[in-house]
């Protein structure tokens, strides 16, 4: 019996030595894999900083490409192109007036009424709709068709009110979001499609002429009587309220920039007819490169797997088509690398299935649990991680958003050097009085990524100062706009019909 129970007891110490070992083996394999992904992580915030000396070369590089673009076509990343604005409007402009909103994700159709002053801008209608990813790949004549069906219900709610009751067209500011060259203010042909569109046979169209005629082809009482790039039309709406505004930029689906240059800074182009001796200009600042932009292997898997690869460098860095995509990627080569999240779902392995909304989310969330960083998680495939896990997750997010919000604020403070006013001597200049180097500027600001992403605004916010210096980032004001793009593109019409009835006098 006793030597019974001593072979139980010892049978019963291997077993427990057992469990020990294998449990202890468990516990340092997972030490291993967490020290591997904590490892990548750290190669993550390495490749991904954005130190303040490169950022200030960033600076100086776009300020340089900003004047090589002016100087001749194709002469810079930067395409720098004319909008044949010269005269922004001042809160004297009068009428009704109509704007079609195309962007990246979305459309927007609005109506404004003007009665002459500032104070008495009304918005009396505005509609906004989800472009249908159908007609990302469709035709021209789809595309078109769809946009003039949407502005034919939008007049038919009007019934017989207003304009419609008299015999004079109504008149429409067209917003498009894409890269056009501009022959006119109410005239351009496509360069190219960005933003995930791809109807190849549009490019050289006249894009004004597209939807002209489909307008036509319903019968609608419409004059396409502007075409504008939508940072123009946030820069027209940011004058309107504040004179001092001089560059305007988009951070939604992709990025923008537009800004008040001198006409005799324009080089390329011969005698520019102007009556302010300013246009704004178009910089298209999605396509600009450096070899101080801090590229990872994430960027150059997803540029490859892109529409436009080798194309819009730089926007798919800040755009928040693309920061939802890079964080999918940083989470999905660590589960790829460890299976700290568990077996790789197909789901995460989906190009662009992580929306930047998510991320925002996901990066803000404030629960002691981070309940919305795991519901996002379990919607990619991804169930029932540990609460370190999703803290990881949080900090991937902050370490894409940070590099993005930073580079945003080296794109802005390049305008600034450009035209002077980031209070060092811009080129061929001479040193100027302090109260001018120091004036009051306006960028105004305009975008989802912006206005809905708290910790993009603060991390961009804090980089200005950062490359300006309090001193001159306090004469510096980001004005956040909405819808500011759709209804600067209606001030902007009714502004080119004032200067016409001003010069017919």
């Amino acid at each position: 019996m006793g030597r019974v129970l001593v072979m139980l007891t010892a049978a019963a110490a291997v077993v427990a030595c057992s469990v020990a070992t294998v449990m202890v083996r468990r516990r340092v394999r997972r030490r291993r894999k967490w020290r591997k992904v904590v490892g990548l992580l750290k190669d993550l915030e390495e490749s991904f900083e954005t130190p303040l000396g490169r950022l200030r070369q960033m600076v100086d590089a776009i300020a340089v490409e900003m004047q090589a673009g002016l100087v001749s076509e194709g002469g810079s990343k930067l395409k720098m192109l004319l909008t044949f604005v010269d005269d922004l409007p001042n809160g004297s402009e009068r009428g009704t007036y109509y704007a079609l909103h195309l962007g990246g994700s979305y459309f927007r159709i609005i109506r404004v009424h003007l009665g002459g002053q500032r104070s008495s801008l009304e918005v009396q209608d505005i509609e906004r709709h989800s472009i249908p990813t159908s007609l990302l790949n469709s035709t021209s004549e789809v595309l078109f068709d769809f946009l003039a069906s949407s502005l034919q219900r939008f007049i038919e709610k009007e019934g017989h009110e207003s304009i419609s009751s008299q015999d004079v067209k109504r008149e429409l500011a067209f917003t498009f979001s894409f890269p056009v060259k501009q022959t006119s203010l109410s005239s351009g042909v496509l360069i190219k499609w960005t933003k995930g569109f791809a109807i190849s046979e549009m490019a050289g169209e006249d894009i004004a002429e597209c939807l002209q005629g489909a307008v036509d082809r319903r019968g609608l009482d419409i004059h396409v009587a502007a075409l504008v790039n939508d940072t123009v039309g946030a820069l027209s709406y940011g004058h309107y309220h504040d004179p001092d505004t001089i560059a305007a930029v988009v951070f939604g689906t992709g990025s923008n920039a537009c800004y008040l240059e001198r006409t005799d800074a324009i080089i390329k182009c011969q005698n520019p007819r102007t009556t302010s001796g300013s246009m704004v200009v178009n910089m298209e600042w999605g396509n600009f490169w450096s070899s101080r932009l801090p590229r990872t292997s994430y960027d150059i898997e997803l540029d490859a797997e892109s529409l436009n690869s080798n194309d819009m460098g730089f926007e798919k860095m800040i755009g928040g088509m693309y920061l939802g995509d890079i964080v999918r990627r940083v989470i999905l080569r660590m589960s790829q690398e460890s299976d700290i999240f568990g077996p790789i779902s197909s789901i995460l392995s989906t190009p662009f299935v992580l929306r930047t909304n998510s991320v925002s989310a996901m990066h803000e969330d404030d629960t002691p649990e981070l309940h919305e960083v795991a519901t996002i998680l379990k919607h990619l495939g991804v169930p029932n991680v540990p609460l370190k896990v999703r803290k990881l997750v949080v900090k991937i997010c902050d370490v894409v958003t940070r590099r993005a919000a930073r580079l945003a604020a080296a794109g802005i403070s390049g305008i600034l050097k450009k035209l002077g006013r980031d209070g060092s001597v811009g080129e061929g200049r001479r040193r100027s009085s302090d109260k001018q180097m120091m004036r009051r500027t306006v960028v105004a600001v305009e975008g989802g990524l912006y206005s809905n992403y708290r910790m993009f605004r603060e991390y961009m916010d804090e980089a200005l100062r950062d490359i300006l210096g309090e001193d001159v980032a306090r004469q510096v004001v980001i004005k956040a706009m909405e819808d500011g793009s759709s209804i600067g593109s209606a001030l902007l019409l009714a502004s080119s019909h004032s200067v016409r009835t001003i010069s017919n006098i």
